[in-house]
C-alpha cells in the first residue's frame, strides 16, 4: 500500500473524538469500558464534576471530583470546552485533556451529558472530527428499575431524572448514531462497530 493511501486512510490517532450520551442510569459507563478493553489507541477522557463519589466509583477513573470553587476556577481558567449544571451538580470536560490525548496520537471518548453534547455541536474544535452517540435503554420504564436498582437516590430524585430524561430524547435527531443499550453485548458491539467504522472512513 503506498503511503499516500495509507495517509487517506483514517486510523488511530487521526483526531477522532467519540461522544457517547444520554440519559442517566443508561450504562455509558459499563458499555465504554468494555470497548475500551477491545479496541486499541482509544482513551478515556475523565469529565470533572461537583458531586461527591459515589460507592462504585473511583476518584481519578470515574470522574475527577472536585470542589464546586475548584469547578468554577477551572470555568475562569477557561479549561472547559463545555460544561453543564445536571440536578444541581456541574460536570464539565477538560480541554487540554482532550487536545493532549489527540496530539500524542489517540482517539478519545468522552462520555457527557446531552447538554454537553449540545455545547459540543457548536463549538469549533480545529483538527478534531467529533462522532456523536446517543446511548439509551429502549424504554423509560426500563430506565427507572435501573435507576431504582442503584439505590443511591430517593424517589422525588428518580423522577427527576426521568423527567430529564424525557426531555434529552427529543435531542435524538443531532445525532449520529443510536446504541440501544437493553442487551449488553449487543451495545458493547454495536458502539465498537461504529468507532472502527469511522476510522476507515474516508468521506465526512
Amino acid at each position: 500500500m503506498s503511503n499516500s493511501i495509507l495517509e487517506a486512510r483514517r486510523g488511530v490517532g487521526s483526531g477522532l473524538a467519540f461522544v457517547v450520551t444520554g440519559p442517566s442510569g443508561a450504562g455509558k459507563n459499563s458499555v465504554i469500558d468494555r470497548v475500551m478493553e477491545r479496541l486499541p489507541n482509544l482513551v478515556y477522557s475523565i469529565s470533572y464534576t461537583s458531586r461527591p463519589p459515589r460507592s462504585c466509583e473511583t476518584p481519578g477513573e470515574d470522574y475527577m471530583f472536585v470542589s464546586k470553587e475548584e469547578f468554577s476556577r477551572r470555568i475562569e481558567a477557561g479549561d472547559f470546552l463545555e460544561h453543564v449544571t445536571y440536578l444541581d451538580d456541574h460536570y464539565g470536560t477538560s480541554r487540554s485533556q482532550i487536545e493532549a490525548f489527540i496530539k500524542h496520537g489517540n482517539d478519545v471518548i468522552l462520555n457527557i451529558e446531552v447538554k454537553g453534547a449540545r455545547t459540543l455541536q457548536e463549538l469549533d474544535l480545529p483538527g478534531i472530527r467529533v462522532v456523536y452517540i446517543f446511548l439509551t435503554p429502549s424504554s423509560l420504564t426500563e430506565l427507572e428499575i435501573r435507576l431504582r436498582k442503584r439505590n443511591t437516590e430517593d424517589d422525588a430524585k428518580i423522577q427527576r431524572r426521568l423527567h430529564v430524561a424525557r426531555e434529552e430524547m427529543k435531542e435524538l435527531p443531532r445525532f449520529d448514531y443510536l446504541v440501544i443499550n437493553d442487551a449488553l453485548d449487543r451495545a458493547i458491539d454495536e458502539l465498537a462497530s461504529i468507532i472502527l467504522a469511522e476510522r476507515t472512513r474516508i468521506r465526512t
